[in-house]
């Protein structure tokens, strides 16, 4: 039997009887019992100990209710297992917090069970795809449920970047002359119902915002597929976004035999032209290049 060094967190009676138990098959001598203790604390509890004064312990007994005095304070503070069960990722609380926050309620439980730790950060997930992935998955091991979330996590951090400059991105490209404006064709929607609070910059009109735009985004996922947007979201990146922005083959086009999603294009270098109509939820109709 082993016992782990007691540092000042935790039950120090737990620690005692733990220490007890393991004696009693050793020996039961009280100066052995009083002289071994010792080894099996640090911390803040050798600390404790190393400023007791000469002479005040008499026997393995007082030193033990002396010991279970000064950190009987510690206990109140560490929770068991059971306790990560009650930790959920919040509705709008991302999985990198929701990661970090479980993990450090989960060093502060002495001896935790792994497959206990496993279970529990996974029922803790927001009902979700990344959920219903690790339930698909189902990863035997933390090391298997890190390794899975790492990768939704960069995916979730992409696109909060993506999102967080997407207006300033298009405007830049559109001075740059990567691409060309859209050619207008006709309008959204009868102009009297037109948002004028709202403006995209892709388009150059109002009734909607450059963030509601999904021909914005696809536009955007599109050249950053091909490269092209390198100096706004770094190079490294590109895989992920790739895998992030990838068309589906959906039961829906399958008997059409299409792909939902933008059309494939060379890419070459050349200025990407765009005819778009359509309001924010509509796609790119028609896309070239020269």
């Amino acid at each position: 039997m082993t016992l782990t060094p007691y540092k000042g967190i935790g039950d120090p009676k737990v620690h005692v009887t733990k220490f007890e138990s393991m004696m009693f098959l050793n020996s039961d001598c009280d100066p052995i019992l009083c002289r071994s203790f010792p080894t099996f604390l640090d911390g803040a509890a050798l600390l404790w100990f190393s400023n007791l004064p000469a002479g005040s312990i008499t026997s393995f007994d007082e030193f033990a209710k002396m010991f279970i005095n000064h950190f009987a304070a510690s206990k109140i503070y560490v929770r068991d297992s059971d306790y990560l069960s009650t930790i959920k990722q919040g509705p709008h609380e991302s999985l990198k917090d929701y990661m970090v926050r479980f993990t450090t309620a989960a060093m502060k439980i002495l001896d935790l069970n792994p497959e206990v730790q496993l279970h529990a950060i996974k029922s803790g997930l927001r009902p979700e795809k990344f959920q219903e992935a690790i339930a698909v998955a189902k990863p035997k091991t933390l090391e298997e449920f890190q390794d899975k979330a790492t990768g939704q996590i960069e995916i979730e951090e992409l696109r909060e970047t993506f999102n967080m400059g997407r207006e300033d991105i298009i405007k830049d490209i559109l001075h740059n002359r990567l691409i060309k404006s859209p050619i207008k064709a006709g309008t959204y929607q009868d102009q009297k119902y037109v948002d004028k609070g709202k403006h995209c910059a892709f388009h150059q009109k109002f009734g909607h915002t450059t963030d509601e735009c999904v021909a914005a985004k696809d536009l955007l996922e599109r050249l950053a597929r091909q490269g092209l947007l390198d100096k706004y979201i770094g190079s490294r990146n590109q895989k992920k976004i790739a895998e992030m922005s990838k068309p589906k083959y959906t039961s829906e086009c399958r008997d059409k035999g299409t792909w939902r999603g933008l059309v494939e294009t060379p890419t070459s270098k050349g200025v990407i032209n765009y005819i778009a109509g359509g309001f924010a939820g509509g796609g790119i109709t028609n896309t070239s290049r020269k």
